[in-house]
């Protein structure tokens, strides 16, 4: 692969998370084919609106020398590539339902980033079918991050928060 093509792929790239971006998309997925032996794969999605959108690219071994090209801000924070669910301290939720807060509208929330908690103490409410699911601390420690938003909604194994 020559360097004016592969430039000419990464700013396909950055054009691809751009639109995915500015249109509030989850996924793009790209075919560009350059000839009968020779093409890009291009992936791009992004799990949450406050994550940084991953960028794959695939490319067939009858293409020499290609690498995989990962987006800048993804090169920056590889922190926010990793899988939350995986982290030791994740608290996933046990349900499909609607993320809650607080215990009732205009009351203050029942965890903030860094604040203390102990096992058992609540850290937000899952509804399920009109029932207000507790879920609790599975051990004591400090919120490193909330990972959910008032009013989200959440699937089974869905990470919520990170207690270490």
């Amino acid at each position: 692969m020559t360097d004016t093509k592969h430039e000419a792929d990464v700013a396909f790239i950055k054009a691809l998370a751009e639109l995915l971006r500015e249109n509030d998309l989850t996924e793009l997925q790209v075919k560009r084919e350059y000839g009968e032996e020779d093409s890009l794969n291009v992936r791009v999605s992004r799990m949450s609106p406050a994550a940084a959108a991953p960028v794959q690219v695939a490319v067939p071994a009858a293409a020499p020398a290609a690498a995989p090209v990962a987006a800048p801000a993804a090169a920056e924070a590889p922190a926010a590539l990793e899988d939350p669910a995986s982290h030791p301290g994740a608290v996933t939720s046990p349900m499909v339902g609607t993320v809650y807060m607080q215990p009732e509208p205009g009351a203050p929330a029942f965890i903030s980033v860094g604040a203390s908690v102990s096992e058992g103490d609540t850290l937000l409410i899952v509804e399920a079918m009109k029932t207000m699911n507790h879920i609790h601390a599975p051990k004591s420690g400090t919120i490193k991050r909330i990972l959910v938003g008032d009013g989200d909604a959440v699937e089974f194994g869905t990470p919520l928060v990170i207690v270490e």
